[in-house]
């Protein structure tokens, strides 16, 4: 049984930078296709950004070039890197493993943490 948690989230200005961490059990991160999604209040589940085993990263057009993944083995974790944040980087932020299908699709993980949630104020 895979378990993703993640940690991190909190109340940061406009301009600001937060850094979210994922923890994985029960699969080893270098093995497994990782995942950021992210989701706004009465929003659809949106794509933030992947990392596969190779450890080639993809991110969604609203945070290239401010949001960056990365991985450290030795913790088994995932981490997003988020930078130059803005209002609209509000959301609860979604850690997913174990690619299914797409890495970019919400319906391309199978396991998923409880969420953690970003506020950027203005």
């Amino acid at each position: 049984q895979i378990q993703v948690v993640e940690f991190g989230g909190g109340l940061v200005q406009t301009g600001g930078s937060l850094e979210l961490s994922c923890a994985v059990s029960g699969c080893i991160v270098s093995a497994c296709d990782m995942g950021w999604f992210r989701q706004a209040l009465g929003q659809e589940r949106e794509f933030v950004g992947s990392m596969s085993t190779s450890g080639s990263t993809n991110y969604g057009d609203s945070v290239k070039g401010r949001f960056t993944i990365s991985r450290d083995d030795p913790e088994n974790t995932l981490s997003l890197q988020m930078n130059s944040l803005k209002p609209e980087d509000t959301a609860v932020y979604y850690c997913a493993a174990w690619s299914i299908g797409s890495l970019t699709s919400p319906l391309g993980y199978r396991y998923w943490g409880q969420g953690t949630q970003v506020t950027v104020s203005s």
